[in-house]
């Protein structure tokens, strides 16, 4: 089914141009057709073009009609434009059927997005990093992508841990058999760690109550997790969704006189803190198998044994 790809750099500059070319190279091999903004490999400093060059180019986004926008790549540049993104231009394109899908900096663009207006978004891929690979795409990303331009996902689900189904139980509605629980009508939100972190008491985090949120990282030692997550935890946003989902926390390296401390402990420590479920093992962050997610979007989290499951419904 030929889709309308929009691609566009709204953060960091595009460093891996032949990565940047075989991503659009493979979508045009399935059969998209790619638009590229026309500041698409900008480059000023370590950003994508300066902030206007990046703020236009987010717009030209919105006003392309295309049916996916999809970020170029992440990095850093958004948080210190988002005071002057026009969010009623892009929630109306949204309205009028564009997907925006990224993950890693642009967390801070699908929070404001969801903030100002409401308007929901894609944590996915990014073209250079999953389809501008020197080998295939994952097929697991290809597929979740192609549900979503498809109009076909309805959920996506995971294998839990053997490790993490102890605390699961807790906070969760029963729905009947042990070990199984459902959380209905939660908002899903979340993306990456550092970035929901640094929007903690400015306008750009949405207060949600009720929800499941989800996080991920990247290159982050796991008490530096652990300090942003008490970061949420003081601020008072832990507390009050219904489920934290940990996605994957990647290339980080641990040192002699950790002592022992951890990811798993960084886990432990999260359980004792709050009373919501915690589930671990989503597969999304900075890793080639990654599934799509509806960024604001209600849904349905549920968990049979060490299966988990994230339900949406059809969003055309």
């Amino acid at each position: 089914m030929k889709k309308h790809i929009y691609i566009y750099s709204p953060s960091s500059a595009v460093r891996d141009k032949a990565a940047f070319r075989r991503g659009v190279q493979r979508l045009k091999a399935l059969g998209h057709e790619v638009e590229l903004d026309e500041a698409a490999l900008a480059s000023y400093q370590r950003f994508a073009g300066d902030d206007e060059t990046r703020l236009a180019a987010i717009h030209r986004a919105a006003a392309s009609g295309a049916d996916v926008a999809l970020i170029s790549r992440g990095g850093y540049g958004l948080t210190r434009i988002l005071p002057r993104i026009n969010y009623k231009a892009v929630a109306k394109a949204v309205g009028k059927g564009t997907k925006f899908v990224g993950l890693s900096d642009f967390t801070a663009l699908q929070m404001a997005l969801l903030a100002k207006t409401g308007a929901e978004s894609w944590a996915g891929p990014a073209l250079g990093e999953d389809f501008g690979t020197e080998g295939e795409p994952d097929d697991i990303m290809e597929a979740c992508f192609d549900d979503l331009i498809s109009g076909q996902g309805e959920g996506t689900g995971w294998r839990l841990p053997k490790t993490a189904t102890k605390s699961i139980a807790s906070g969760a509605e029963p729905a009947g058999d042990k070990g199984v629980f459902e959380l209905k009508n939660a908002v899903l939100w979340g993306g990456n760690l550092a970035v929901l972190s640094s929007l903690v008491g400015t306008p750009y985090l949405p207060a949600i109550k009720g929800g499941i949120l989800f996080v991920e990282e990247v290159h982050e030692h796991p008490y530096r997790l652990e300090r942003m997550l008490t970061q949420l935890l003081h601020a008072g946003v832990l507390a009050q969704q219904k489920a934290v989902v940990l996605g994957q926390f990647t290339n980080y390296k641990l040192v002699p006189h950790d002592k022992g401390f951890k990811l798993a402990t960084v886990v432990a420590w999260l359980q004792r803190q709050i009373k919501a479920p915690i589930l671990t093992g989503l597969p999304f962050g900075h890793v080639p198998t990654k599934v799509l997610l509806p960024v604001g979007a209600k849904v349905t989290l549920a968990v049979e044994g060490r299966d988990a499951f994230l339900l949406w419904g059809h969003k055309h």
